[in-house]
């Protein structure tokens, strides 16, 4: 069973969050703090990762879509599919989309997109890489809706975040980029990918000493073995990397998927805390588990979290990050099941009766 804290338990930094969410978005706070009933009801509070478009200004080492885009259909999201996705994902209480893809800043209908998926009814983050935010444009955003920029910056050394993001002088564009979402007043944080080579380096310290120099929190993103990355085992981490990350969160104001949020520990959030759904509207457990759930234009959203949720890997607690650490379920299940076939993989292909929980 998850753990769930009581107000008391929260830390400084989250009641300061719920707080300034309660006067900026008191719809969005009441919804978000249904969540711990929710969650003792078996239901998903997940964030929605929204691959709306592939469309992107950059070819990054690590990229987790270059398979996902390969799978054309003429059926893609619209604008008009994106405000139905925001209308059943609010009746299912659901509080928090992030939009991606590709790259947010690219999409020539963002403003639109961010209209329909209604600033009042979610909080909206972006991911970006930086390249084309700067301060008029992140002042442009907050004003149309949007809540959080989430910039990826890879290293303090510009040769290293060039070579890996494939794209000469975008390091000195995300530093622009961070300084001007700050400006604007957009709740502003950095991701940036670990490797087993990486998490325990000098460097790591010294990137965690700068983000909290700019007073900013760290989201980290373990390396996956999927999409650019496929087979690349050697660059996953291991428990006790995870461990050592954990004893850093002590200190810093850094982050995974695993860290508890809202009060509530729900170990991997795949389902439970996350879903991923592409631009041709699969419904992933997460960004990085390439198994469709069903497809939105075939069925509600409610009936596919439903049945992710009924996976007794997504529907129970795990204290680990399958997709990141857990060789067992990447060997089973990813490399005998998934690698080799387009993507997403229909679920009924990769988990059977045996990995579905009794009822």
């Amino acid at each position: 069973m998850p753990e769930v804290q009581s107000e008391s338990d929260l830390n400084a930094a989250e009641q300061d969050k719920r707080s300034r969410l309660q006067v900026e978005k008191p719809y969005v706070y009441e919804k978000i703090m249904r969540y711990p009933e929710k969650v003792q009801r078996g239901e998903s509070i997940a964030i929605i990762q929204f691959q709306y478009d592939y469309r992107c200004n950059f070819r990054c080492e690590h990229c987790c879509t270059t398979q996902l885009q390969r799978n054309k259909r003429k059926r893609h999201f619209t604008i008009l599919d994106a405000r139905e996705l925001s209308r059943q994902a609010d009746e299912m209480g659901l509080a928090q989309v992030v939009i991606t893809g590709g790259e947010p800043l690219v999409f020539p209908d963002l403003d639109e997109l961010i209209a329909a998926l209604d600033p009042e009814k979610f909080y909206l983050v972006a991911d970006t890489n930086g390249w084309l935010l700067d301060e008029k444009r992140a002042r442009h955003l907050k004003s149309v809706g949007l809540d959080k920029i989430q910039l990826s910056l890879d290293s303090l050394d510009p040769r290293e975040h060039d070579a890996f993001r494939r794209a000469p002088g975008s390091h000195e564009r995300v530093l622009r980029a961070l300084d001007a979402s700050l400006a604007a007043e957009l709740n502003t944080i950095i991701a940036t990918v670990v490797t087993r080579q990486r998490v325990r380096s000098e460097e790591f310290l010294e990137f965690l000493e700068f983000a909290k120099s700019k007073g900013v929190g760290v989201f980290v993103t373990y390396a996956k073995p999927v999409g650019a990355w496929e087979g690349h085992f050697e660059s996953l981490v291991t428990r006790e990397d995870m461990d050592y990350m954990r004893e850093l969160e002590k200190k810093y104001n850094v982050f995974t998927h695993l860290t508890p949020g809202y009060g509530l520990d729900l170990g991997c959030i795949a389902v439970k805390r996350m879903i991923s759904i592409t631009k041709y509207g699969d419904v992933m457990p997460c960004p990085y588990i390439h198994v469709s759930l069903g497809n939105f234009f075939e069925e509600p959203l409610k009936e596919i979290v439903e049945r992710g949720l009924r996976i007794k890997y997504f529907g129970e607690y795990v204290d680990t990050c399958l997709i990141a650490e857990d060789r067992g379920f990447i060997d089973k299940y990813v490399v005998d099941r998934i690698y080799g076939k387009p993507t997403p993989v229909p679920v009924d292909e990769v988990f059977t009766a045996e990995d579905y929980r009794e009822s």
